[in-house]
């Protein structure tokens, strides 16, 4: 699965990996984020106009197109084995599909020796960023944009600390991902053009697992430095 990821993309990054067009998205620069968690505002990249691509915001917790009411369930991942069927994502999944910027993410472990969770990075080589595949819908009656990300199987080596991952796409597959006439049979398949066989990880302090400190977001640089194996 993917509960929080990190972002801290120069706006030079955005631009070598995606095409944006709109001249209002040109120079920005995000606020760096270490423990990004659902629900959450989040920046995503859909198909733009005349072969472009667009940033849009939104809530990082999928609320389908039809819903009449907020969900009750948390809906920021889906499942690749499902979600061209899932009444909650079949839809997104046939036209609605996006990449979501990151540079990292969290997973966690049950630590023997207390039986607790203590949480680990996993990143690509050198931090460098990527795309997580995902869906997106906007919902007119309640006014909300949101995303979600794609999950499946764990490969090696993230078979070492969890059974599923998300879905971070090679670029060569962005476009076919995109491309609303991609049908999701296609799309299904675009999932093996991915990252995932690089990753790499290690364990981070148990302060991720906050969401919120003192009344504020609980979210600082420290927060992907390695520790000491515990």
């Amino acid at each position: 699965m993917c509960g929080r990821f990190t972002r801290y993309l120069p706006w030079s990054e955005i631009h070598r990996l995606y095409r944006l067009t709109a001249p209002a998205e040109i120079g920005r620069n995000d606020t760096p984020r270490y423990n990004i968690a659902p629900t959450e505002e989040v920046p995503f990249v859909t198909a733009g106009e005349n072969g472009g691509h667009k940033l849009r915001q939104g809530r990082w917790s999928l609320v389908p197109w039809w819903a009449k009411e907020m969900p009750k369930a948390v809906m920021f991942n889906a499942r690749i084995e499902t979600a061209d069927t899932s009444g909650a994502f079949k839809d997104a999944f046939q036209s609605k599909r996006c990449l979501v910027p990151a540079d990292g993410f969290y997973e966690w472990t049950i630590w023997p020796a207390d039986k607790k969770f203590h949480p680990w990075h996993i990143f690509l080589p050198e931090h460098q960023p990527f795309s997580f595949a995902g869906l997106w819908a906007y919902n007119s009656k309640l006014e909300v944009t949101s995303c979600t990300i794609i999950t499946g199987p764990a490969s090696d080596p993230m078979n070492q600390i969890h059974e599923r991952q998300p879905v971070i796409l090679d670029q060569s597959a962005y476009e076919a991902w995109l491309d609303p006439g991609t049908s999701a049979e296609a799309a299904k398949q675009l999932v093996d053009l991915n990252l995932n066989g690089q990753l790499q990880f290690y364990q981070v302090s148990r302060d991720v697992n906050a969401t919120v400190k003192d009344g504020k977001p609980n979210d600082s640089p420290h927060m992907i430095e390695p520790i000491a194996l515990l």
